[in-house]
């Protein structure tokens, strides 16, 4: 999982504040100025969410206006995982 998160430059793992991903540790990267996708870390498993905030700043700090699950237990090893990431990222 390294490797993605280096190869479309997600961020630091750091710790939710909001509440919204229950205080479990989340990565992002940006689409464009207000959308993002987010990897949630929950122990061993990861979950892929595509959101809509009003600035980076404000990832894991507050509620997003928009929050899509795109992949739950995301699995690189699974092509069809790996082609939802993709679809946004290119």
């Amino acid at each position: 999982m390294e490797n993605i998160f280096k190869y479309y430059q997600f961020s630091a793992f750091f710790k939710d504040e909001s509440s919204v991903f229950s205080g479990n540790e989340i990565a992002y990267t940006e689409l464009n100025k207000t959308h993002y996708l987010i990897f949630e870390k929950k122990e061993d498993s990861y979950t892929l969410f595509v959101s809509k905030f009003g600035s980076r700043h404000e990832i894991g700090k507050l509620k997003p206006e928009i929050l899509e699950t795109v992949v739950e237990n995301y699995d690189k090893s699974i092509p069809e995982h790996r082609v939802a990431l993709r679809r946004y990222l290119g």
